[in-house]
Protein backbone atom coordinates (compact mmCIF):
# COMPACT_ATOMS: atom_id res chain seq x y z
CA UNK A 1 0.00 0.00 0.00
CA UNK A 2 1.46 3.34 -1.03
CA UNK A 3 1.66 5.86 1.74
CA UNK A 4 -0.55 8.91 1.60
CA UNK A 5 1.18 12.19 0.94
CA UNK A 6 1.33 15.24 3.13
CA UNK A 7 -1.89 17.24 3.24
CA UNK A 8 0.01 20.45 2.74
CA UNK A 9 -1.13 22.39 -0.32
CA UNK A 10 2.09 24.36 -0.85
CA UNK A 11 4.56 23.16 -3.45
CA UNK A 12 8.00 23.26 -1.86
CA UNK A 13 11.25 21.70 -2.98
CA UNK A 14 10.08 18.42 -1.47
CA UNK A 15 6.94 18.48 -3.61
CA UNK A 16 8.60 16.38 -6.28
CA UNK A 17 10.35 14.10 -3.83
CA UNK A 18 11.66 10.73 -4.78
CA UNK A 19 8.75 9.04 -3.05
CA UNK A 20 6.10 10.89 -5.01
CA UNK A 21 7.99 10.46 -8.25
CA UNK A 22 8.33 6.77 -7.46
CA UNK A 23 4.54 6.57 -7.04
CA UNK A 24 4.14 7.75 -10.62
CA UNK A 25 6.72 5.25 -11.81
CA UNK A 26 4.93 2.38 -10.06
CA UNK A 27 1.60 3.50 -11.49
CA UNK A 28 2.80 3.77 -15.10
CA UNK A 29 4.70 0.51 -14.78
CA UNK A 30 1.53 -1.36 -13.78
CA UNK A 31 -0.61 0.55 -16.28
CA UNK A 32 1.71 -0.41 -19.14
CA UNK A 33 1.21 -4.10 -18.33
CA UNK A 34 -2.50 -4.54 -17.57
CA UNK A 35 -5.88 -3.07 -18.45
CA UNK A 36 -8.02 -2.36 -15.42
CA UNK A 37 -10.94 -4.73 -14.86
CA UNK A 38 -13.19 -4.06 -11.92
CA UNK A 39 -13.72 -7.76 -11.25
CA UNK A 40 -10.01 -8.56 -11.16
CA UNK A 41 -8.60 -6.20 -8.53
CA UNK A 42 -5.29 -7.02 -6.89
CA UNK A 43 -3.93 -5.39 -3.72
CA UNK A 44 -1.74 -3.21 -5.93
CA UNK A 45 -4.76 -1.96 -7.88
CA UNK A 46 -6.77 -1.50 -4.68
CA UNK A 47 -4.00 0.77 -3.39
CA UNK A 48 -4.38 2.90 -6.53
CA UNK A 49 -8.15 3.10 -6.01
CA UNK A 50 -7.70 4.20 -2.40
CA UNK A 51 -5.06 6.75 -3.33
CA UNK A 52 -7.46 8.36 -5.82
CA UNK A 53 -10.18 8.60 -3.16
CA UNK A 54 -7.71 10.23 -0.80
CA UNK A 55 -6.65 12.78 -3.42
CA UNK A 56 -10.24 13.63 -4.30
CA UNK A 57 -10.99 14.05 -0.62
CA UNK A 58 -8.35 16.75 -0.21
CA UNK A 59 -10.56 19.36 -1.85
CA UNK A 60 -14.05 17.89 -2.19
CA UNK A 61 -16.87 16.28 -0.36
CA UNK A 62 -18.11 13.43 -2.49
CA UNK A 63 -20.51 10.52 -2.67
CA UNK A 64 -19.77 7.19 -4.31
CA UNK A 65 -21.55 5.46 -7.17
CA UNK A 66 -20.98 1.79 -6.48
CA UNK A 67 -19.77 -0.55 -9.20
CA UNK A 68 -18.81 -3.69 -7.25
CA UNK A 69 -16.90 -6.20 -9.35
CA UNK A 70 -17.83 -4.22 -12.44
CA UNK A 71 -21.51 -5.12 -12.21
CA UNK A 72 -22.57 -1.80 -13.70
CA UNK A 73 -19.59 -1.36 -16.05
CA UNK A 74 -16.63 -3.70 -16.23
CA UNK A 75 -14.06 -1.03 -17.06
CA UNK A 76 -15.22 1.76 -14.76
CA UNK A 77 -13.86 2.22 -11.22
CA UNK A 78 -15.43 0.10 -8.51
CA UNK A 79 -16.02 3.29 -6.55
CA UNK A 80 -17.00 6.12 -8.88
CA UNK A 81 -16.58 9.53 -7.30
CA UNK A 82 -19.48 11.97 -7.49
CA UNK A 83 -18.03 15.31 -6.46
CA UNK A 84 -20.64 17.34 -4.58
CA UNK A 85 -18.88 20.51 -3.46
CA UNK A 86 -15.49 21.93 -2.64
CA UNK A 87 -14.45 21.93 0.98
CA UNK A 88 -12.11 24.14 2.93
CA UNK A 89 -9.51 22.91 5.39
CA UNK A 90 -12.02 23.48 8.16
CA UNK A 91 -14.79 21.56 6.38
CA UNK A 92 -12.57 18.61 5.54
CA UNK A 93 -13.00 17.06 8.97
CA UNK A 94 -16.62 18.05 9.45
CA UNK A 95 -19.65 15.87 8.90
CA UNK A 96 -20.56 15.37 5.28
CA UNK A 97 -24.08 16.32 4.28
CA UNK A 98 -24.97 15.09 0.82
CA UNK A 99 -26.73 17.48 -1.54
CA UNK A 100 -28.26 14.76 -3.74
CA UNK A 101 -30.22 11.53 -3.52
CA UNK A 102 -27.37 9.14 -4.19
CA UNK A 103 -29.76 6.18 -4.28
CA UNK A 104 -31.66 7.83 -7.12
CA UNK A 105 -28.45 8.51 -9.01
CA UNK A 106 -27.35 4.91 -8.49
CA UNK A 107 -30.69 3.68 -9.86
CA UNK A 108 -30.44 5.92 -12.93
CA UNK A 109 -26.94 4.65 -13.59
CA UNK A 110 -27.98 1.02 -13.29
CA UNK A 111 -30.92 1.46 -15.64
CA UNK A 112 -29.31 3.72 -18.24
CA UNK A 113 -26.15 1.72 -18.88
CA UNK A 114 -27.67 -0.19 -21.81
CA UNK A 115 -28.04 3.02 -23.77
CA UNK A 116 -24.32 3.43 -24.35
CA UNK A 117 -21.59 1.40 -25.98
CA UNK A 118 -20.01 -1.18 -23.65
CA UNK A 119 -22.28 0.01 -20.85
CA UNK A 120 -20.06 3.06 -20.34
CA UNK A 121 -22.77 5.33 -18.99
CA UNK A 122 -22.62 9.10 -18.49
CA UNK A 123 -20.28 9.56 -15.55
CA UNK A 124 -19.36 12.83 -13.76
CA UNK A 125 -15.60 13.21 -13.30
CA UNK A 126 -14.78 16.91 -12.80
CA UNK A 127 -16.62 19.58 -10.81
CA UNK A 128 -15.99 23.15 -11.96
CA UNK A 129 -17.97 26.15 -10.74
CA UNK A 130 -20.80 23.85 -9.71
CA UNK A 131 -20.93 22.22 -13.17
CA UNK A 132 -20.28 18.55 -13.83
CA UNK A 133 -17.92 17.61 -16.63
CA UNK A 134 -18.86 14.06 -17.61
CA UNK A 135 -17.53 11.29 -19.80
CA UNK A 136 -19.07 8.25 -21.47
CA UNK A 137 -19.00 6.20 -24.64
CA UNK A 138 -21.29 6.94 -27.57
CA UNK A 139 -24.82 5.60 -27.93
CA UNK A 140 -25.24 1.89 -28.51
CA UNK A 141 -26.55 0.90 -31.94
CA UNK A 142 -29.19 -1.73 -32.48
CA UNK A 143 -26.59 -4.48 -32.97
CA UNK A 144 -24.98 -4.01 -29.59
CA UNK A 145 -28.22 -3.09 -27.88
CA UNK A 146 -30.01 -6.26 -28.92
CA UNK A 147 -26.96 -8.35 -28.22
CA UNK A 148 -26.56 -7.00 -24.71
CA UNK A 149 -30.25 -7.02 -23.85
CA UNK A 150 -30.49 -10.61 -25.03
CA UNK A 151 -27.47 -11.52 -22.94
CA UNK A 152 -28.95 -9.80 -19.90
CA UNK A 153 -32.28 -11.54 -20.47
CA UNK A 154 -30.70 -14.99 -20.59
CA UNK A 155 -28.45 -14.53 -17.58
CA UNK A 156 -31.02 -12.80 -15.40
CA UNK A 157 -33.32 -15.82 -15.35
CA UNK A 158 -35.71 -14.41 -17.94
CA UNK A 159 -36.26 -11.11 -16.14
CA UNK A 160 -34.95 -8.10 -17.98
CA UNK A 161 -35.49 -4.38 -17.65
CA UNK A 162 -36.20 -4.08 -21.37
CA UNK A 163 -39.24 -5.06 -23.35
CA UNK A 164 -39.46 -8.18 -25.48
CA UNK A 165 -39.19 -7.40 -29.19
CA UNK A 166 -42.29 -8.54 -31.13
CA UNK A 167 -41.99 -10.64 -34.27
CA UNK A 168 -42.93 -9.49 -37.76
CA UNK A 169 -41.48 -6.63 -39.81
CA UNK A 170 -43.80 -3.81 -38.80
CA UNK A 171 -44.00 -5.01 -35.23
CA UNK A 172 -40.23 -5.37 -35.10
CA UNK A 173 -39.84 -1.80 -36.23
CA UNK A 174 -42.25 -0.72 -33.50
CA UNK A 175 -40.28 -2.83 -31.07
CA UNK A 176 -37.08 -1.11 -32.17
CA UNK A 177 -38.62 2.26 -31.49
CA UNK A 178 -39.97 1.21 -28.10
CA UNK A 179 -36.64 -0.28 -27.06
CA UNK A 180 -34.66 2.78 -28.10
CA UNK A 181 -37.26 5.08 -26.54
CA UNK A 182 -36.85 3.27 -23.26
CA UNK A 183 -33.08 2.94 -22.98
CA UNK A 184 -32.26 6.31 -24.47
CA UNK A 185 -34.99 7.90 -22.39
CA UNK A 186 -33.21 6.62 -19.29
CA UNK A 187 -29.93 8.00 -20.60
CA UNK A 188 -31.59 11.39 -21.04
CA UNK A 189 -32.96 11.25 -17.49
CA UNK A 190 -29.42 10.69 -16.19
CA UNK A 191 -28.08 13.59 -18.25
CA UNK A 192 -30.78 15.87 -16.88
CA UNK A 193 -30.19 14.72 -13.31
CA UNK A 194 -26.56 15.73 -13.73
CA UNK A 195 -27.64 19.06 -15.29
CA UNK A 196 -25.74 18.24 -18.46
CA UNK A 197 -26.99 20.11 -21.48
CA UNK A 198 -23.93 20.30 -23.75
CA UNK A 199 -22.72 17.14 -25.49
CA UNK A 200 -19.38 17.12 -27.30
CA UNK A 201 -18.99 14.17 -29.70
CA UNK A 202 -15.39 13.46 -30.82
CA UNK A 203 -16.28 10.75 -33.36
CA UNK A 204 -15.14 11.28 -36.95
CA UNK A 205 -18.06 9.18 -38.12
CA UNK A 206 -21.81 9.42 -37.61
CA UNK A 207 -22.08 5.74 -36.78
CA UNK A 208 -19.41 3.16 -36.16
CA UNK A 209 -19.68 0.43 -38.80
CA UNK A 210 -18.12 -3.03 -38.46
CA UNK A 211 -18.64 -5.85 -40.94
CA UNK A 212 -21.27 -3.75 -42.67
CA UNK A 213 -23.35 -3.31 -39.50
CA UNK A 214 -24.00 -0.14 -37.51
CA UNK A 215 -22.47 -1.12 -34.20
CA UNK A 216 -22.82 2.24 -32.47
CA UNK A 217 -24.67 5.46 -33.08
CA UNK A 218 -24.51 8.98 -31.63
CA UNK A 219 -26.82 11.70 -30.40
CA UNK A 220 -26.27 13.77 -33.53
CA UNK A 221 -27.90 11.15 -35.79
CA UNK A 222 -30.69 9.92 -33.53
CA UNK A 223 -33.58 9.66 -36.00
CA UNK A 224 -36.24 10.31 -33.38
CA UNK A 225 -34.47 13.50 -32.28
CA UNK A 226 -34.59 12.41 -28.65
CA UNK A 227 -31.63 14.65 -27.86
CA UNK A 228 -33.08 17.75 -29.53
CA UNK A 229 -33.22 19.61 -26.21
CA UNK A 230 -29.47 19.28 -25.78
CA UNK A 231 -26.78 21.40 -27.40
CA UNK A 232 -24.94 18.94 -29.64
CA UNK A 233 -21.43 19.59 -30.87
CA UNK A 234 -19.77 17.41 -33.47
CA UNK A 235 -16.02 17.99 -33.10
CA UNK A 236 -14.37 15.13 -35.02
CA UNK A 237 -10.96 14.19 -33.67
CA UNK A 238 -8.68 11.39 -34.91
CA UNK A 239 -8.84 8.05 -33.10
CA UNK A 240 -6.00 6.23 -31.39
CA UNK A 241 -4.77 4.72 -34.68
CA UNK A 242 -3.67 8.18 -35.82
CA UNK A 243 -1.23 8.40 -32.93
CA UNK A 244 0.92 5.70 -34.52
CA UNK A 245 1.74 8.34 -37.12
CA UNK A 246 2.67 10.64 -34.24
CA UNK A 247 5.03 8.04 -32.83
CA UNK A 248 6.46 7.15 -36.24
CA UNK A 249 7.30 10.83 -36.79
CA UNK A 250 9.48 10.76 -33.67
CA UNK A 251 6.65 12.02 -31.45
CA UNK A 252 6.19 15.12 -33.58
CA UNK A 253 2.68 16.58 -33.65
CA UNK A 254 3.61 19.72 -35.54
CA UNK A 255 2.73 19.31 -39.21
CA UNK A 256 0.82 16.06 -38.65
CA UNK A 257 -2.57 16.45 -40.35
CA UNK A 258 -5.34 13.84 -40.32
CA UNK A 259 -6.61 12.53 -43.66
CA UNK A 260 -10.21 13.69 -43.73
CA UNK A 261 -10.88 12.05 -47.11
CA UNK A 262 -11.05 8.48 -45.80
CA UNK A 263 -14.26 6.60 -46.60
CA UNK A 264 -15.42 6.13 -43.02
CA UNK A 265 -15.03 9.81 -42.09
CA UNK A 266 -18.48 11.34 -42.51
CA UNK A 267 -19.04 13.56 -39.44
CA UNK A 268 -18.48 17.25 -40.20
CA UNK A 269 -17.47 19.72 -37.56
CA UNK A 270 -20.68 21.29 -36.26
CA UNK A 271 -20.65 23.88 -33.49
CA UNK A 272 -23.61 26.09 -32.58
CA UNK A 273 -22.98 29.76 -33.21
CA UNK A 274 -23.40 30.57 -29.53
CA UNK A 275 -20.08 28.84 -28.84
CA UNK A 276 -18.06 30.15 -31.78
CA UNK A 277 -18.53 33.84 -31.12
CA UNK A 278 -15.58 35.80 -29.76
CA UNK A 279 -13.18 32.85 -30.03
CA UNK A 280 -11.16 34.22 -32.97
CA UNK A 281 -10.91 30.78 -34.54
CA UNK A 282 -11.73 30.07 -38.18
CA UNK A 283 -13.49 26.75 -37.67
CA UNK A 284 -13.97 26.27 -41.41
CA UNK A 285 -10.23 25.55 -41.64
CA UNK A 286 -10.30 22.61 -39.21
CA UNK A 287 -9.32 20.02 -41.83
CA UNK A 288 -6.08 21.88 -42.47
CA UNK A 289 -5.02 22.02 -38.83
CA UNK A 290 -2.18 19.87 -37.63
CA UNK A 291 -2.54 17.82 -34.46
CA UNK A 292 -1.21 20.62 -32.27
CA UNK A 293 -3.56 23.30 -33.53
CA UNK A 294 -6.54 20.96 -33.59
CA UNK A 295 -6.03 19.84 -30.00
CA UNK A 296 -5.43 23.39 -28.83
CA UNK A 297 -8.58 24.72 -30.50
CA UNK A 298 -10.76 21.88 -29.23
CA UNK A 299 -9.50 22.44 -25.69
CA UNK A 300 -10.22 26.15 -26.02
CA UNK A 301 -13.74 25.25 -27.15
CA UNK A 302 -14.36 22.96 -24.18
CA UNK A 303 -13.09 25.60 -21.77
CA UNK A 304 -15.29 28.18 -23.48
CA UNK A 305 -18.33 25.94 -23.04
CA UNK A 306 -17.82 25.31 -19.35
CA UNK A 307 -17.21 29.01 -18.79
CA UNK A 308 -20.59 29.96 -20.21
CA UNK A 309 -22.86 31.86 -17.87
CA UNK A 310 -25.44 29.15 -17.30
CA UNK A 311 -25.07 26.18 -14.95
CA UNK A 312 -25.14 23.53 -17.66
CA UNK A 313 -22.69 20.67 -17.43
CA UNK A 314 -20.73 19.08 -20.26
CA UNK A 315 -20.49 15.54 -21.62
CA UNK A 316 -17.41 14.56 -23.66
CA UNK A 317 -17.30 11.23 -25.49
CA UNK A 318 -15.82 9.42 -28.46
CA UNK A 319 -16.80 5.85 -29.45
CA UNK A 320 -15.79 3.64 -26.52
CA UNK A 321 -14.71 6.49 -24.28
CA UNK A 322 -11.25 5.20 -23.45
CA UNK A 323 -8.84 6.98 -25.84
CA UNK A 324 -9.86 10.42 -27.09
CA UNK A 325 -12.20 10.91 -24.13
CA UNK A 326 -9.54 10.60 -21.38
CA UNK A 327 -7.22 12.73 -23.50
CA UNK A 328 -9.55 15.73 -23.28
CA UNK A 329 -10.80 14.96 -19.77
CA UNK A 330 -7.21 14.87 -18.58
CA UNK A 331 -6.26 18.07 -20.40
CA UNK A 332 -9.32 19.79 -18.92
CA UNK A 333 -8.50 18.62 -15.40
CA UNK A 334 -4.86 19.68 -15.65
CA UNK A 335 -5.65 22.99 -17.32
CA UNK A 336 -8.22 23.91 -14.69
CA UNK A 337 -5.86 22.77 -11.93
CA UNK A 338 -3.12 24.97 -13.35
CA UNK A 339 -5.53 27.89 -13.01
CA UNK A 340 -6.18 27.00 -9.37
CA UNK A 341 -9.81 26.30 -10.26
CA UNK A 342 -9.97 22.59 -9.31
CA UNK A 343 -8.02 20.34 -6.92
CA UNK A 344 -6.47 23.47 -5.46
CA UNK A 345 -4.44 21.77 -2.71
CA UNK A 346 -2.79 19.11 -4.88
CA UNK A 347 0.85 19.35 -5.82
CA UNK A 348 2.03 18.65 -9.40
CA UNK A 349 2.99 15.05 -8.69
CA UNK A 350 -0.36 14.47 -7.00
CA UNK A 351 -2.56 15.88 -9.76
CA UNK A 352 -0.51 13.87 -12.26
CA UNK A 353 -1.09 10.72 -10.23
CA UNK A 354 -4.80 11.41 -9.97
CA UNK A 355 -5.39 11.99 -13.67
CA UNK A 356 -3.30 9.03 -14.81
CA UNK A 357 -4.83 6.69 -12.26
CA UNK A 358 -8.44 7.83 -12.43
CA UNK A 359 -9.00 9.34 -15.87
CA UNK A 360 -6.92 6.77 -17.76
CA UNK A 361 -6.23 3.57 -15.79
CA UNK A 362 -9.41 3.10 -13.73
CA UNK A 363 -11.60 4.05 -16.70
CA UNK A 364 -10.18 1.23 -18.76
CA UNK A 365 -7.68 2.74 -21.21
CA UNK A 366 -5.92 -0.17 -22.92
CA UNK A 367 -2.37 1.12 -22.62
CA UNK A 368 -0.65 -2.28 -23.17
CA UNK A 369 -2.54 -2.74 -26.44
CA UNK A 370 -1.90 0.83 -27.58
CA UNK A 371 1.81 0.56 -26.80
CA UNK A 372 2.10 -2.72 -28.70
CA UNK A 373 0.65 -0.97 -31.76
CA UNK A 374 2.66 2.21 -31.32
CA UNK A 375 -0.50 4.26 -30.72
CA UNK A 376 1.00 6.69 -28.21
CA UNK A 377 -2.06 8.79 -27.38
CA UNK A 378 -1.34 8.49 -23.65
CA UNK A 379 2.16 9.93 -24.03
CA UNK A 380 0.85 12.62 -26.38
CA UNK A 381 -1.58 13.86 -23.73
CA UNK A 382 1.06 14.72 -21.14
CA UNK A 383 3.76 15.81 -23.55
CA UNK A 384 1.16 18.16 -25.03
CA UNK A 385 1.09 20.19 -21.81
CA UNK A 386 3.93 22.25 -23.26
CA UNK A 387 1.45 23.57 -25.84
CA UNK A 388 -1.12 24.90 -23.35
CA UNK A 389 1.04 26.83 -20.89
CA UNK A 390 -0.14 30.16 -22.31
CA UNK A 391 -2.71 32.27 -20.54
CA UNK A 392 -4.79 31.92 -23.71
CA UNK A 393 -5.88 28.55 -22.31
CA UNK A 394 -6.73 29.85 -18.87
CA UNK A 395 -10.36 29.47 -17.90
CA UNK A 396 -10.07 32.19 -15.26
CA UNK A 397 -7.58 34.59 -16.79
CA UNK A 398 -9.96 37.56 -16.43
CA UNK A 399 -10.50 37.14 -12.73
CA UNK A 400 -8.42 36.51 -9.66
CA UNK A 401 -7.84 32.84 -9.01
CA UNK A 402 -9.59 32.50 -5.70
CA UNK A 403 -9.00 28.81 -5.13
CA UNK A 404 -5.26 28.81 -5.58
CA UNK A 405 -3.27 27.78 -2.52
CA UNK A 406 -0.01 28.42 -4.37
CA UNK A 407 1.74 31.72 -3.69
CA UNK A 408 4.74 33.19 -5.42
CA UNK A 409 6.95 32.27 -2.51
CA UNK A 410 5.75 28.66 -2.68
CA UNK A 411 6.33 27.99 -6.38
CA UNK A 412 9.90 28.61 -7.44
CA UNK A 413 12.41 28.02 -10.16
CA UNK A 414 14.14 25.72 -7.72
CA UNK A 415 11.02 23.57 -7.74
CA UNK A 416 10.96 23.44 -11.52
CA UNK A 417 14.63 22.69 -11.88
CA UNK A 418 14.47 20.14 -9.07
CA UNK A 419 17.57 21.87 -7.74
CA UNK A 420 20.84 20.37 -8.79
CA UNK A 421 21.30 16.67 -8.91
CA UNK A 422 23.79 15.01 -6.56
CA UNK A 423 26.01 14.61 -9.59
CA UNK A 424 26.96 18.11 -10.71
CA UNK A 425 27.01 17.08 -14.35
CA UNK A 426 23.44 15.79 -14.41
CA UNK A 427 20.72 17.54 -16.30
CA UNK A 428 18.13 18.64 -13.81
CA UNK A 429 15.34 19.92 -15.97
CA UNK A 430 14.13 19.40 -19.50
CA UNK A 431 10.88 21.25 -19.03
CA UNK A 432 10.15 23.40 -22.03
CA UNK A 433 11.16 26.86 -20.88
CA UNK A 434 14.10 25.62 -18.88
CA UNK A 435 15.79 23.31 -21.39
CA UNK A 436 18.91 25.30 -22.12
CA UNK A 437 20.99 24.64 -25.18
CA UNK A 438 24.57 25.90 -25.37
CA UNK A 439 26.84 25.99 -28.37
CA UNK A 440 30.54 25.27 -28.26
CA UNK A 441 32.43 28.29 -29.50
CA UNK A 442 35.62 26.84 -30.89
CA UNK A 443 34.79 23.41 -32.26
CA UNK A 444 31.87 24.19 -34.56
CA UNK A 445 29.76 21.39 -33.05
CA UNK A 446 26.93 22.16 -30.67
CA UNK A 447 26.11 20.37 -27.49
CA UNK A 448 22.93 19.80 -25.55
CA UNK A 449 22.97 20.70 -21.89
CA UNK A 450 20.71 22.14 -19.26
CA UNK A 451 22.55 24.11 -16.64
CA UNK A 452 20.96 25.55 -13.55
CA UNK A 453 24.05 27.71 -13.00
CA UNK A 454 22.25 30.20 -15.24
CA UNK A 455 19.45 30.61 -12.72
CA UNK A 456 19.60 32.57 -9.55
CA UNK A 457 18.18 29.91 -7.23
CA UNK A 458 19.00 31.61 -3.95
CA UNK A 459 16.09 32.56 -1.67
CA UNK A 460 15.06 36.19 -1.95
CA UNK A 461 12.85 38.31 0.21
CA UNK A 462 9.62 37.27 -1.48
CA UNK A 463 10.04 34.90 -4.42
CA UNK A 464 12.76 33.25 -6.45
CA UNK A 465 12.79 34.01 -10.14
CA UNK A 466 15.03 33.04 -13.06
CA UNK A 467 17.64 35.57 -14.10
CA UNK A 468 19.62 35.67 -17.34
CA UNK A 469 19.90 32.49 -19.38
CA UNK A 470 21.93 31.58 -22.44
CA UNK A 471 20.28 29.60 -25.15
CA UNK A 472 20.32 28.59 -28.76
CA UNK A 473 18.00 26.61 -30.97
CA UNK A 474 17.82 22.92 -29.92
CA UNK A 475 18.27 20.05 -32.28
CA UNK A 476 15.02 19.34 -34.06
CA UNK A 477 13.95 16.19 -32.24
CA UNK A 478 14.91 17.52 -28.81
CA UNK A 479 12.98 20.70 -29.52
CA UNK A 480 9.88 18.81 -30.51
CA UNK A 481 9.96 16.68 -27.37
CA UNK A 482 10.92 19.23 -24.79
CA UNK A 483 10.02 22.73 -25.98
CA UNK A 484 6.65 24.40 -26.31
CA UNK A 485 5.46 25.34 -29.75
CA UNK A 486 7.18 28.49 -30.88
CA UNK A 487 9.09 29.01 -27.64
CA UNK A 488 12.58 28.27 -28.96
CA UNK A 489 14.09 30.54 -31.61
CA UNK A 490 17.58 30.51 -33.03
CA UNK A 491 19.74 33.55 -32.36
CA UNK A 492 21.36 33.22 -35.77
CA UNK A 493 21.08 31.07 -38.84
CA UNK A 494 24.59 29.74 -38.29
CA UNK A 495 23.78 28.49 -34.80
CA UNK A 496 20.68 26.81 -36.17
CA UNK A 497 22.70 24.96 -38.78
CA UNK A 498 25.35 23.94 -36.30
CA UNK A 499 22.84 22.57 -33.79
CA UNK A 500 21.55 20.03 -36.29
CA UNK A 501 24.79 18.06 -35.98
CA UNK A 502 25.11 18.26 -32.24
CA UNK A 503 26.25 15.65 -29.75
CA UNK A 504 25.29 15.26 -26.11
CA UNK A 505 27.21 17.32 -23.62
CA UNK A 506 27.20 16.07 -20.06
CA UNK A 507 29.43 18.70 -18.47
CA UNK A 508 28.06 21.46 -16.32
CA UNK A 509 30.32 24.38 -17.16
CA UNK A 510 28.45 27.18 -18.91
CA UNK A 511 29.78 28.52 -22.16
CA UNK A 512 29.49 32.17 -23.05
CA UNK A 513 27.16 32.68 -25.99
CA UNK A 514 24.85 35.54 -26.91
CA UNK A 515 21.91 35.49 -24.56
CA UNK A 516 18.79 37.31 -23.47
CA UNK A 517 16.64 37.62 -20.39
CA UNK A 518 14.47 34.69 -19.56
CA UNK A 519 10.76 35.70 -19.30
CA UNK A 520 9.30 35.09 -15.88
CA UNK A 521 6.96 32.09 -16.15
CA UNK A 522 3.37 32.52 -15.10
CA UNK A 523 1.98 30.43 -12.28
CA UNK A 524 -0.01 28.44 -14.84
CA UNK A 525 3.06 27.73 -16.93
CA UNK A 526 5.15 26.76 -13.91
CA UNK A 527 2.53 24.27 -12.76
CA UNK A 528 2.07 22.59 -16.12
CA UNK A 529 5.81 22.43 -16.71
CA UNK A 530 6.25 20.76 -13.34
CA UNK A 531 3.59 18.13 -14.14
CA UNK A 532 5.11 17.41 -17.54
CA UNK A 533 8.56 17.17 -16.03
CA UNK A 534 7.53 14.44 -13.59
CA UNK A 535 5.65 12.57 -16.28
CA UNK A 536 8.53 12.53 -18.77
CA UNK A 537 10.95 11.33 -16.12
CA UNK A 538 8.61 8.52 -15.03
CA UNK A 539 7.70 7.54 -18.58
CA UNK A 540 11.33 7.33 -19.64
CA UNK A 541 12.04 5.13 -16.63
CA UNK A 542 9.22 2.69 -17.39
CA UNK A 543 7.84 2.62 -20.92
CA UNK A 544 10.41 4.68 -22.76
CA UNK A 545 10.17 6.18 -26.23
CA UNK A 546 10.77 4.09 -29.31
CA UNK A 547 12.21 6.33 -31.96
CA UNK A 548 11.65 5.15 -35.54
CA UNK A 549 14.95 6.71 -36.56
CA UNK A 550 17.39 6.76 -33.63
CA UNK A 551 19.75 9.71 -33.56
CA UNK A 552 23.31 8.64 -34.52
CA UNK A 553 24.64 10.65 -31.61
CA UNK A 554 22.21 9.10 -29.16
CA UNK A 555 21.37 12.61 -27.98
CA UNK A 556 17.74 12.02 -27.07
CA UNK A 557 18.49 8.80 -25.25
CA UNK A 558 21.06 10.64 -23.18
CA UNK A 559 18.71 13.50 -22.50
CA UNK A 560 15.98 11.24 -21.19
CA UNK A 561 18.48 9.36 -19.05
CA UNK A 562 19.73 12.57 -17.50
CA UNK A 563 16.19 13.88 -17.21
CA UNK A 564 15.20 10.90 -15.08
CA UNK A 565 18.25 11.38 -12.90
CA UNK A 566 17.30 15.00 -12.39
CA UNK A 567 14.28 14.01 -10.29
CA UNK A 568 15.98 11.14 -8.54
CA UNK A 569 15.04 8.39 -10.99
CA UNK A 570 17.36 6.44 -13.23
CA UNK A 571 15.92 5.69 -16.66
CA UNK A 572 16.18 2.13 -17.93
CA UNK A 573 13.93 2.30 -20.97
CA UNK A 574 14.94 5.48 -22.75
CA UNK A 575 14.54 5.88 -26.49
CA UNK A 576 15.68 2.79 -28.36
Amino acid sequence: MMAASSPSGSFTASGLSFRKSEEIVDLIDLFSKIQYRAKEVTPRVEAIENRCLELFGRDYKYSVIHNPNGEVCGHYPRQIVYLEYECTDFQRDTRFESTIQISKLQDLVNRSKLARCRGRFVCPVILYNGKHICRSSTLAGWGELYGRTGYNYIFSGGSDDTEEVPEGDSEARNGDTQLFDKVRGLDIKLLRYLSVRNICDLMVENKKVKFGLNVTSSEKVDKAQRYADFTLLSVPYPGCEFFKDYKDRDYTAEGLVFNWNQDYVDAPLTIPACFTQNMNIDWSEYQSWDLVEQTQNYLKLLLHIINSDDKSGLLVHCISGWDRTPLFVSLLRLSLWADGAVHASLEPAEILYLTIAYDWFLFGHMLPDRLSKGEEIFFFCFNFLKHIVSEKFSAVRKQRRKNSHFKDSDFTVEDLCQMKSKSRGSVTSLSSDFSLITEEVGGGASSLTTDTDHFSCQPQASSWRPQTVVWNKPTSLEERLFHPLGEARSSSSSSSNQSEQGATRTGSSPLAVPGRRCPIPSERQARLEAVREVFLAAYSTTVGLKSSAPSPSGAISGLLEQFARGVGLRGTNAIV
